[in-house]
């Protein structure tokens, strides 16, 4: 674990370069550790490392670094809860699915085989983020790694299921966007009206149910 200051009023805690389920799983346990922490005001999570924004009148970076150290060190640091798992019916494909054809020959596999692997994979829901409380999703199967667009879409449509690179994701909401769009789903994934908003949320198991091609 690696702690540096990030501003005047920011830790970052990191626990390595990579991506990995070991690291993934210290940040779902600081995450817990800190949530209503004195003088934390929020938690950033990804894939990696966890962003501890703080209050700079009640606490100073070493003051929130022993916190954290604390906290994770606790004997209860983070208990694990049983994972949601979440299934989600999507529409491959078509004015659904713009990208599908393109990730197909990317990956040398026919459009079907490409649907078949997706749906048999179990994803987790690694952290939320970006302005629309995106769901970055690991647990993508390697052979549909497939890069970005080179130029992204000034609008991608709400609940539009992409990949880019070796992770997949899921639009909540219409907004630009430059990785794979492989289908869609009709299911409300952020409701203003909701505590949390989003439905999707950081450790949940998500499953895509296929409905056929468009």
């Amino acid at each position: 674990m690696i702690l540096r200051p990030a501003s005047d009023r920011s830790l970052l805690v990191s626990f390595g370069d990579e991506i990995s389920p070991e690291a993934h799983r210290e940040v779902v346990r600081l995450t817990r550790a800190l949530a209503g922490a004195p003088g934390v005001l929020n938690l950033h999570p990804a894939f990696a490392s966890v962003l501890v924004d703080f209050d700079p009148l009640l606490r100073d970076h070493a003051e929130v670094a022993a916190q954290v150290r604390e906290r994770l060190d606790a004997p209860e640091a983070g208990d694990a809860k049983e994972p949601r798992t979440v299934r989600v019916p999507v529409h491959f494909g078509g004015d659904a699915g713009p990208d599908l054809d393109d990730v197909a020959r990317h990956t040398g596999l026919a459009p079907e085989r490409v649907i078949e692997r997706f749906c048999a994979a179990e994803f987790e829901v690694a952290f939320v983020g970006f302005a629309t409380c995106f769901p970055y999703l690991s647990g993508l199967p390697p052979e549909l790694a497939t890069p970005r667009l080179a130029a992204p879409r000034k609008r991608v449509p709400e609940g539009s299921v992409a990949i880019a690179g070796s992770q997949a994701g899921v639009y909540p909401l219409a907004s630009p966007g430059g990785w794979r769009l492989i289908g869609r789903t009709e299911l409300t994934l952020f409701d203003r009206t909701a505590e949390p908003p989003p439905l999707l949320r950081m450790d949940d198991r998500v499953i895509f149910v296929p409905e056929g091609r468009r």
